[in-house]
């Protein structure tokens, strides 16, 4: 029996807010877009309770009410949103290949790649539990629920130190647990943090548990010597890092060490021709669903010059 091989002209794997933007754009634009959601259907706003910073909801909204929102836009104008998973890809001619659940064959002259990102978490079960009940990912975009709270955030790197000090603006106190006796953080940052005076750094330390039934009241942490130390805290952040889900693109596509792809600056423009990345897969320093729905609207426009260019109607 032949393999049946489907062509589109535009094909997005993951969706989110950089996803369903890029859909909203080139449905639009009629090149008529197939998406596959990918594992985590929304990306990681449906992991978020309140979302407030997001224009045009004064009022503020749930992360996975505003998916819904931006899914049902999509498909407004067109957009062929299906379940399934990239499992490989095949970029070597001007047609790119995709293997979708290791069994359903698409070709495409354009693909927007929106998988996203996803945070490292420390493993806890508790973490998984309280997760958007006090538990978070993103100081920037929680932070603000916890004005005038105690609240902690794991992490040694730039991103906690960051993460921390825009905390301590908002927060009564803010308790800094690094693992190791010192911060990786650069000294611009350290010194920063260290300056900050309701930050309290806690060296050489884990956290055993995070505390709380319906929403957090303490953590419990463990120093290196095996003493115990309970935070009476409201909010827990989790600073250690984010990887890009992008594992099936790295025979084909230029990456950073950490596996962001790379763009050509001020575009989504990716090293294969017809080939774009937008969102959390490219972006590691903004990381907002704000900036992740404009970088869909780049590659969708970028798709749409691209397929002009080479006369696909």
């Amino acid at each position: 029996m032949t393999e049946k091989i489907e062509h589109v002209q535009c094909l997005i794997i993951g969706s989110g807010p950089s996803g369903y933007t890029a859909a909203i754009y080139a449905a639009r634009a009629d090149m008529k877009p197939v998406m596959y959601q990918g594992l985590q259907p929304g990306g990681q706003l449906t992991i978020t309770t309140e979302v407030d910073n997001y224009p045009g909801y004064p009022k503020g909204t749930h992360g996975i009410a505003m998916m819904e929102d931006f899914k049902a836009q999509a498909e407004r104008f067109g957009t062929d949103i299906r379940w399934g998973l990239v499992t490989s890809v095949d970029f070597t001619g001007p047609i790119h290949k995709v293997i979708v659940d290791e069994k359903t064959t698409i070709t495409a002259d354009t693909v927007i790649i929106a998988t996203g990102a996803s945070a490292k978490w420390l493993g806890l079960e508790s973490e998984e539990r309280l997760n958007g009940f006090g538990v978070s990912a993103c100081a920037v975009c929680d932070g603000f629920f916890y004005k005038g709270q105690d609240v902690a955030i794991v992490g040694a790197g730039d991103t906690a130190a960051e993460e921390a000090t825009y905390l301590a603006k908002l927060c009564n106190k803010v308790y800094m647990i690094i693992r190791k006796g010192e911060m990786r953080a650069s000294k611009a940052m350290r010194h920063r943090v260290l300056n900050t005076p309701n930050i309290e750094v806690i060296y050489n330390s884990e956290t055993k548990e995070i505390l709380g039934d319906k929403g957090v009241d303490g953590a419990l942490l463990v120093n290196d010597k095996g003493e115990e130390r309970k935070l009476k805290i409201t909010g827990f952040f989790v600073a250690i890092g984010h990887t890009p889900n992008t594992a099936i693109f790295k025979d084909w596509l230029t990456m950073d060490e950490t596996g962001y792809i790379q763009t050509i600056p001020g575009t989504s423009k990716t090293n294969i021709p017809g080939v774009f990345a937008t969102g959390d897969a490219q972006d590691k320093v903004y990381r907002q669903a704000v900036t992740s729905a404009g970088s869909g609207c780049m590659g969708a426009l970028d798709a749409e010059r691209y397929l002009a260019e080479k006369g696909i109607h």
